[in-house]
């Protein structure tokens, strides 16, 4: 395994052995045990050299039809459910498209996991790329979870997932604001420990109103 293979590997090539870092699938080194041969390396000062292969993110991303000018790759889920449901809360209000791999026994529950999490966006759930069975489904998350709930998940899976929209974070923003006034969201900052000043910008550029409207109400705190 990759932690008594490692010190064995680098022994040899120290010795002054050549070493090929291979895969039978997808790039070396990405979600993926090389990833710890390659660190030793360097640990050690051993030369690498890196020759561009076959990639199953990128080719998923640019399969997707989704966004490709911002994204983040973010591997597999943690097997943890407490990890697992901790990360996806803290990506909610991501906005770059997101890059996940899978394993087919843990497809259909990493969906409804994250509907529940990210909500219903749309999704490439990409199966088995640059191999001979290669497909992507395309829809929303609840769409491809109904699809897989009939269609038995094999082979290796990336998702792709659309990130939160302007609009979707706009019209959240302006739901959030509808609940409070302008002088309790002052309030609120202030007290978060925002100079008065600088609350004032930020309530007038959140609701879209002339700062000197706000600074009215702002006279009284």
């Amino acid at each position: 395994n990759k932690d008594t293979k490692g010190d064995y590997l680098i022994n040899k090539l120290l010795d002054g052995e050549n070493i090929a870092l291979i895969s039978d699938a997808g790039m070396p080194g990405i979600s993926d045990p090389g990833e710890d041969l390659i660190k030793q390396a360097i640990e050690n000062n051993i030369e690498i050299d890196v020759l561009p292969g076959a990639t199953a993110f990128t080719v998923a991303l640019v399969g997707s039809g989704l966004d490709t000018h911002k994204f983040v790759f973010e591997g597999f889920l943690d097997r943890d459910k407490k990890l697992r449901r901790k990360r996806l809360e803290e990506i909610q209000e991501e906005d770059r498209t997101m890059i996940f791999y899978e394993s087919p026994h843990r497809l259909i529950e990493s969906l409804d996991y994250l509907k529940k999490s990210l909500g219903n966006r749309k999704i490439a759930v990409c199966r088995e790329l640059t191999k001979l069975h290669e497909d992507i489904y395309r829809g929303t998350i609840e769409e491809a979870y109904n699809w897989f709930l009939e269609n038995k998940p094999r082979g290796e899976f990336v998702l792709v997932i659309s990130g939160k929209t302007e609009s979707e974070i706009k019209a959240e923003k302006e739901q959030e604001l509808s609940g409070i006034s302008v002088e309790q969201q002052l309030i609120n900052l202030i007290n978060s420990g925002i100079d008065k000043k600088e609350a004032i910008k930020l309530v007038a550029k959140e609701r879209e109103i002339p700062k000197k409207e706000v600074y009215k109400i702002a006279i009284n705190i």
